[in-house]
């Protein structure tokens, strides 16, 4: 008997365990792509994706535009430079510290080996957080104004459970009492004590 024979013999539990194994496979497979592509392509995944690659773009305009048109003419300030990231105080001097000029660069302070505190870095990343943040915040209110639909979403406190909710909400999706405090008020059907007639 050959080999060929023995595999295409189908009483043979070789086989049946080959089949019942490429069946396992395939199912695994084929279930692991569904979930694959169900993940991947679901609208809000697919949105992120978009809105990440957006917002990567977006930054990269306004850093350019806080960098290369804001901060020049904040630059003319007296106690600013153009340099703003260059800014720094030497709070421990170095070996090779010159009195009269000291260090030219932050990288010098640190390849001197002092200590230094960069408050240009900070000043400079704070100016840029602010300049996307208010750009973005005036974008969606442009979009909101031409749309109709606002992306801003005004929020309120529960005044049960104290979470931050919808201001349109009339009812809290987490602790489910009604907003407008109709849970205070009595809503038995019954008279309420004392004024039953006899």
């Amino acid at each position: 008997m050959s080999t060929e024979e023995t595999w295409s013999d189908p009483s043979d539990p070789r086989v049946t365990l080959l089949r019942e194994t490429e069946y396992d496979v395939r199912r695994r497979v084929k279930s692991a792509w569904s979930g694959f592509t169900d993940f991947a392509l679901r609208d809000n995944v697919l949105e992120v994706a978009v809105g990440l690659i957006i917002a990567a773009a977006f930054t990269s305009v306004v850093t350019a535009l806080v960098s290369d048109i804001i901060l020049p003419p904040i630059s003319l300030l007296p106690f600013m430079s153009r340099n703003l990231e260059e800014k720094f105080v030497v709070l421990r001097r170095g070996p090779l510290y010159t009195p009269p000029g000291g260090y030219n660069t932050r990288t010098q302070a640190i390849a001197d080996g002092a200590v230094i505190l960069t408050y240009g870095a900070f000043l400079d990343a704070l100016v840029n957080f602010l300049g996307i943040g208010i750009t973005l915040y005036l974008l969606a209110n442009i979009y909101g104004y031409l749309s109709h639909d606002s992306i801003i979403k005004h929020t309120i406190k529960c005044i049960y459970c104290r979470k931050e909710i919808s201001a349109k909400a009339k009812r809290c999706p987490l602790c489910t009492t009604w907003l407008d405090g109709r849970e205070e008020k009595a809503t038995s059907a019954l008279a309420p004590r004392g004024s039953q007639t006899s």
